[in-house]
């Protein structure tokens, strides 16, 4: 391997990054896949809907730093299945807007206490002043690689 750039992927801060999300992600998917048959893709969409009504997928996709095409495929499975509903945006009647739709509700309220047990567990790991350099930490990480991304 002499002439390589040699990468410890295990060391390898976005690796380790993406491991832990999709660790954490997976655990509490697992209960809100088997009992409501929601994706992860699904419930970030649904968890965006219900903080932020009426905003587009491509604000969706945008909030949630997933794929348009991943929302696309999650949004629509929500239409049919009535999780959601589709209506035209009052500032732009050519642009189409998301929202939760009772059925929608009633499963987010149900998901959002189990993500926020979850959540808790994870920080209880946690000391206090560790906590807030964790926020600190993940806070100037995203905004250096927001400010990268617009240069």
């Amino acid at each position: 391997m002499a002439g390589h750039a040699l990468l410890e992927l295990e060391t390898f801060l976005p690796y380790r990054l993406s491991v832990l999300s999709n660790t954490l992600s997976q655990a509490i998917a697992k209960v809100y896949d088997k009992r409501f048959d929601l994706s992860v893709t699904e419930w970030r969409a649904m968890a965006v809907l219900g903080n932020r009504p009426d905003i587009s997928a491509r604000e969706v996709a945008e909030r949630t730093a997933m794929d348009k095409v991943a929302i696309s495929r999650a949004v629509a499975r929500m239409l049919k299945k009535g999780r959601i509903e589709r209506s035209t945006a009052r500032h732009d009647k050519r642009q189409s807007v998301l929202r939760l739709s009772e059925e929608g509700w009633r499963i987010y309220n149900q998901v959002a206490p189990l993500a926020l047990e979850h959540e808790q567990r994870l920080l209880a790991h946690l000391d206090a002043e560790e906590r807030q350099w964790l926020a600190r930490i993940l806070d100037t990480l995203w905004k250096a690689e927001l400010a990268e991304s617009i240069d």
